[in-house]
C-alpha cells in the first residue's frame, strides 16, 4: 500500500494533476492560514461559528474549502475577527516576462478591517 506521500507524488507527476493542484494552491493557502489561526486561539470550530451567527459544519466546510460555494468577503471578514485577527487583501499583478513568471504587488493592498 502506497503512503500518503507516495501517493501525491505520483499523482503530482501527471501534467492534468500538477496544473489543477497549482491552480488551488492560493485557495488552499488562504484555508489553511485560517485553520491555523483558530488553532493557535485555541477557539474550537462551534466557538467560532457561535461569534460569527453561523453553525459549526459550516465553519468546517468553510476550513475545508470544499463547500458548493465560496465563502463571501463578509464571512471571511466576520471568521478573521471572531479570532481577534483582521483580513487583508491585496492585489497581486502577475507577468510572464522573459519566460518566468513574476508576480509585482503595488505595495498599497486595501487593507478590510472588521469591527
Amino acid at each position: 500500500m502506497l503512503t500518503h506521500k507516495e501517493l501525491k507524488s505520483r499523482a503530482l507527476a501527471r501534467t492534468e494533476v500538477r496544473a489543477e493542484y497549482d491552480r488551488l494552491d492560493e485557495e488552499f493557502a488562504l484555508f489553511d492560514e485560517f485553520l491555523k489561526a483558530r488553532t493557535l486561539a485555541g477557539i474550537t470550530q462551534a466557538e467560532v461559528a457561535k461569534r460569527i451567527g453561523t453553525t459549526q459544519s459550516a465553519v468546517a466546510r468553510l476550513e475545508s474549502g470544499k463547500g458548493k460555494h465560496s465563502p463571501s468577503l463578509a464571512t471571511l471578514q466576520k471568521y478573521a475577527h471572531a479570532l481577534g485577527y483582521r483580513l487583508e487583501l491585496r492585489l497581486i499583478n502577475e507577468t510572464i516576462k522573459a519566460g518566468r513568471l513574476r508576480k509585482h504587488s503595488s505595495g498599497r493592498g486595501r487593507r478590510f478591517r472588521t469591527g
